[in-house]
């Protein structure tokens, strides 16, 4: 695995919760979804019901882009993720398991599971050098 992709998935492992941003001929949405991700196919696990907006445009669209974010006023210390990827219906239990084994509590609401299959990261952080961006891929 490459440095760059390591520090990216360091980054993703010290959060749980992703901004989503959906599409369709009529308007853009973002909303907020907490995450699992499986760092070996790259896929964001997400919970969500279909009566959403962003559901309702990922029918009709199912490119998304997102991020993930430390919030702070130093800075030395912003750290960002940008991502782009391709969003389908979760139909694996091994990604449901993933899910559900970070939050267990979600298991009483038997949510629907869907997945985010990335082809794209663009890290910024601070902490490398002001403005460092490490992409993968």
């Amino acid at each position: 695995m490459s440095q760059d992709l390591e520090k990216i998935e360091a980054f993703i492992e010290q959060h749980h919760v992703l901004t989503l941003a959906t599409c369709d001929q009529e308007c853009v949405s973002a909303c907020s979804l907490f995450y699992a991700y499986d760092k070996e196919k790259k896929i964001f696990v997400v919970a969500s019901s279909d009566d959403t907006l962003h559901i309702e445009q990922i029918q009709k669209n199912n490119r998304i882009a997102g991020n993930i974010l430390l919030e702070t006023k130093e800075i030395g210390k912003i750290q960002g993720l940008q991502f782009r990827g391709i969003f389908k219906q979760n139909n694996s239990k091994e990604f449901s398991h993933l899910y559900f084994k970070q939050f267990p509590y979600a298991l009483a609401l038997n949510p629907k599971l869907w997945n985010i299959e990335v082809d794209f990261f663009k890290l910024t952080d601070n902490r490398l050098g002001f403005g460092k961006k490490v992409i993968w891929p």
